[in-house]
């Protein structure tokens, strides 16, 4: 008889931010920062932090996923998301572009399978940070698990 897994514990603050995407607005650096709390092939939870006037290309990931705001807001499409904001998209649903709030945004997400996204409106995205003044650069180096391979776009 197999053994039942127990409870897995880690806390944030035992944890340290990862630069995941990074643009440059005129002569200001904006950054998505995220702090990985469980990253496995069942499940991703993450808390994110995203510099003010972070953009985020529409997108959708490989998997069901639950967005809740902590802190700050930020547009979805045409939906504006304040702190306490749920946000649920099911496995192949994209969400976006998304905009962080003039004070950033912080999220607390949950993805229950293969968290790799996929993009949604590439065209719309690069239009977008033409209109805005944005300039999206390289991403960030990252150490990603063996079993996942980096997928960011």
């Amino acid at each position: 008889m197999s053994e039942i897994p127990g409870p897995r514990y880690r806390h944030a603050d035992d944890e340290e931010w990862r630069e995941i995407r990074a643009q440059q607005h005129g002569e200001r650096r904006v950054s998505v920062w995220e702090k990985w709390l469980e990253f496995s092939p069942n499940c991703m939870t993450l808390i994110g932090r995203w510099d003010p006037g972070m953009i985020v290309h529409k997108h959708g990931h490989n998997s069901h996923q639950v967005v809740y705001v902590l802190k700050g807001s930020m547009m979805c499409g045409d939906t504006l998301c304040t702190e306490g904001m749920h946000i649920t998209l099911d496995e192949g649903a994209a969400l976006g572009p998304l905009v962080a709030g003039p004070e950033g945004v912080e999220l607390f997400e949950v993805m229950f399978g293969d968290p790799r996204s996929w993009p949604a409106d590439p065209e719309g995205f690069e239009a977008l940070l033409e209109e805005r003044g944005a300039v999206k650069l390289p991403n960030p180096p990252l150490v990603f698990p063996d079993w996942i391979r980096d997928s960011r776009n």
